[in-house]
């Protein structure tokens, strides 16, 4: 049995550090988080695994995912943009 990307603490961590209110899960913030936390952990198995190429292309996915994403609160929200890549230490 394999163990879960991201373990449930972990989630609930993430969740609740960049909810924007009570109960929220699915807000922009809340989703890049949790997809560069993704990245992070599949990018260690990448680094091991260098012919895993479905995972590579998961890979791919997942960032090109946290990108549109990261594009739409740019242009929406300009302030929290720049508040949330400074804190997951996203473009220098």
């Amino acid at each position: 049995m394999t163990t879960p990307a991201i373990k449930l603490a972990e989630r609930t961590e993430i969740v609740t550090k960049y909810a924007r209110k009570e109960g929220d899960t699915g807000s922009t913030h809340v989703q890049i988080a949790l997809l560069t936390k993704r990245i992070n952990h599949v990018n260690e198995h990448m680094k091991s695994n260098k012919k895993d190429f479905g995972t590579q292309r998961g890979l791919l996915k997942m960032v090109g995912q946290r990108n549109r994403l990261l594009r739409y609160l740019k242009r929406t929200k300009q302030t929290e943009y720049q508040e949330l890549i400074k804190s997951l230490g996203l473009r220098k």
